[in-house]
């Protein structure tokens, strides 16, 4: 697996703590330079079996300097015939020539923020677009033939109501994407939002409200086609993001760009974030690396754990077996007996999964596991 970052915003929204910046065009043209030298700093003859190209904002690129990014990526690495090569973007970034220009390079999937139909909540969050502009993005996406497309949404949003939540699933399910993500408002610290919410410009619904907006979204998404195969993921059949459930997997992956991370020969590793910083180390010809630090086996399992409760299908004991040599049901039988006690998880004889119950405070359940 291949991830690259591109960092770059029109805006940076109100809610991100991602690394990203307001656009430069300078800077840009220089981070593609400082880009191209690290990812021969990853040259392989393994076979990749999906890109991500995630940001920031990765359809602010022109179309000239995507086919640079797609050359560089063909130079340097063995993409498999049938990868699944993802682009995210943002309504406000496309142009049907540059979704026509993406179709050509590859590109088979599309994840697209939308968050809200509501223009109050887009201009709330900081959003750059209105939902017309994504609107006509998506249609010029399917015609083009990019119809394997994932729309971003967000729940428990400053001042939204049930009301508006269901108006947004209902919208969108109009549409018939092949694919929907839908996640619930997370403040992070050094957001201008956790800064307007200091301030109390805003209170947040109560946890009741949360919870009932997701359970509303996987009863209502599931009436209609989409079957929730992780926490926050919801697809029609055969669409499940396959990049994502490596990571949900464990699986190795190459991570490139300021701020991305990776996972290899056991591995985990942390790019630097500054632009310049970046810049510096690639020019010297060193790893962008400031963490790399390989796991233990007690770190492995956990973060497997970790991982693999997060998908429906939840933690195969076979897998434990051929990886650790350990008995999951034997070493954390006392676990698994509260927690399913508390109908929080349900075994079977091939492993343990989440239940409804349990998918609402999943947080809490993972802690279980580690202690």
């Amino acid at each position: 697996m291949l991830y690259i970052h591109i960092p770059f915003c029109i805006k940076k929204c109100n809610y991100c703590d991602f690394n990203s910046y307001n656009l430069d065009l300078s800077q840009k043209k220089r981070y593609l330079e400082d880009l191209k030298k690290e990812m021969k700093m990853y040259k392989t003859k393994d076979k990749i079996s999906s890109v991500f190209i995630g940001g920031g904002t990765p359809s602010i690129l022109t179309e000239e300097e995507l086919e640079e990014l797609f050359n560089n990526i063909k130079e340097n690495y063995n993409i498999k015939k049938d990868a699944e090569i993802t682009i995210e973007c943002n309504p406000g970034t496309l142009t049907l020539d540059k979704l026509k220009k993406m179709k050509q390079l590859g590109v088979n999937r599309l994840s697209i923020g939308l968050q809200a139909i509501q223009e109050k909540h887009l201009k709330y969050i900081g959003r750059i677009h209105t939902y017309e502009d994504f609107l006509k993005n998506y249609n010029d996406a399917i015609n083009v033939g990019l119809d394997n497309i994932n729309i971003d949404l967000m729940y428990n949003l400053p001042n939204q109501t049930m009301s508006d939540w269901i108006e947004t699933l209902e919208t969108v399910i109009k549409l018939n994407p092949k694919h929907i993500s839908a996640y619930s408002l997370i403040l992070e610290e050094g957001t201008k939002l956790y800064t307007m919410y200091e301030h109390s410009e805003f209170e947040l619904n109560d946890e009741d409200t949360d919870i009932g907006m997701y359970r509303y979204a996987i009863k209502y998404l599931s009436l209609k086609g989409y079957h929730q195969y992780e926490i926050s993921n919801y697809s029609k059949d055969s669409y499940e993001c396959e990049h994502n459930k490596g990571y949900w997997r464990c699986d190795h992956y190459i991570g490139v760009g300021a701020g991305a991370s990776g996972y290899l020969d056991k591995k985990r590793y942390n790019n630097v974030e500054s632009l310049d910083e970046y810049h510096d180390m690639v020019t010297d010809g060193k790893k962008p690396i400031v963490y790399n630090d390989e796991l233990s086996t007690k770190d492995s399992i956990e973060e497997k754990i970790f991982m693999g409760l997060r998908m429906n299908e939840g933690i195969k004991y076979e897998d434990f077996k051929k990886q650790f040599n350990i008995d999951f049901s034997n070493v954390y039988s006392k676990q698994i007996k509260e927690l399913s006690n508390r109908n929080l998880i349900n075994e079977c004889e091939t492993g343990i999964m989440l239940t409804q119950k349990g998918r609402e405070i999943s947080n809490s359940v993972f802690i279980e596991f580690l202690n």
